[in-house]
């Protein structure tokens, strides 16, 4: 790929060039210009497509494979989202992973731990719970948990409780790529929780509070679930009181309370408030969200295509793509949880940001 442009590789092709090439690749060698246009972009172009996929087309199949497979013989019972830019690769976006796990009244998966970090977003059902370390918390739809790297984990649901439906989203697709994962089975099979019930999430989930005594020291958040109901206060609260983003609306993060960072090193959590009608402006950043609609309804532009959206569906916005959201209702609000690779890209200084200059802050869409 040549470039007439000083400081890009622009070399003509020649057979003396070409037989030249072909003595470096059998060393096993190659010259750097035939190839440092591509790996050297001049901006991020992510191989990920702006997708949404739809809860209500989702949700039987989901279902479905309860008829058709048991969490012992699967492992996990997930159906996982795949970018149709990304077709072999089990990525949702960027190197993220998402995909749905259904789990019926008295099931359970077997425990669990790995290199990659992830993550759950509860949609619906009673009764869930996941097992961190011996710590046993309790889920209800809205709620977001961490299940860390090397931590071993495993999830049901109760006897008595509804069939339950949440997201996972894992890093372990990044993992892979540098060469890192592990994966073992625990020895046990099932975990015995050896605390009380929530014990983390009521220790540290205190309003802007810390217990006395901590000696908290591992690289990520020791709440482990963040519930929907004071994550929600918190967006009205500031909504009163702040206009928040121009690009975002009222924005939040999850953040580990202990260091006041994100929630686990590779990758974060943040959740959004779209009050009625509001309209953001447009910009873009490095780094790969992966949105799921926790209230509302609503539309996104992504590089310059609207994507309708309603509670529960699912959409990604690759790096570095343009974008922007509206709120459909005019007198309620909605809500837009995200998971993303923001702290990693930051930590690595990585991050950089662009607000769309053109239309007013405004996308033009394309039919």
């Amino acid at each position: 790929m040549r470039e007439d442009v000083i400081g890009r590789a622009n070399v003509d092709d020649t057979a003396e060039l070409d037989a030249y090439y072909h003595a470096l690749e059998r060393e096993g060698l190659y010259a750097l210009w035939t190839v440092a246009n591509k790996i050297e972009p001049w901006f991020p172009k992510s191989n990920s497509l702006p997708t949404l996929w739809r809860y209500e087309d989702l949700r039987p199949l989901v279902l479905k494979a309860i008829e058709l497979v048991s969490p012992e013989k699967a492992g996990r019972r997930v159906i996982a989202l795949e970018n149709p830019g990304r077709k072999g690769f089990s990525t949702c976006v960027g190197w993220l992973y998402t995909g749905l796990q259904v789990t019926r009244p008295g099931e359970f998966t077997s425990a669990h731990r790995h290199a990659a970090s992830a993550l759950r977003f509860m949609i619906e059902g009673k009764g869930a719970y996941t097992i961190v370390d011996g710590h046993k918390i309790e889920l209800n739809p809205g709620d977001f948990v961490i299940t860390p790297n090397d931590t071993w984990h495993d999830h049901g649901v109760d006897a008595g409780g509804e069939t339950a439906i949440w997201q996972d989203g894992l890093d372990m697709l990044l993992v892979n790529q540098l060469e890192a994962n592990f994966y073992a089975v625990h020895p046990d099979v099932r975990q015995t929780p050896s605390f009380p019930v929530n014990d983390m999430p009521y220790l540290y989930g205190g309003p802007g509070l810390l217990p006395d005594g901590s000696a908290w020291k591992k690289p990520y958040s020791p709440m482990m679930r963040y519930e929907w109901g004071p994550t929600y206060e918190a967006l009205l609260k500031a909504s009163m009181v702040s206009d928040g983003s121009p690009y975002d609306g009222i924005l939040m993060h999850y953040v580990n309370p202990v260091t006041g960072g994100p929630v686990m090193q590779t990758m974060g959590g943040s959740i959004q408030l779209l009050r009625g009608g509001e309209a953001t402006k447009a910009h873009r950043h490095t780094g790969s969200i992966c949105y799921t609609v926790a209230k509302g309804s609503g539309y996104s532009v992504i590089d310059g295509k609207r994507h309708d959206w309603a509670e529960h569906d699912i959409f990604v916005v690759p790096s570095w793509a343009v974008h922007e959201h509206c709120n459909l209702s005019k007198s309620d609000d909605a809500v837009l949880f995200s998971f993303h690779d923001l702290p990693m890209i930051q930590a690595l200084g990585l991050y950089r940001e662009e607000i769309y200059p053109e239309n007013g802050g405004h996308q033009p869409v394309s039919a």
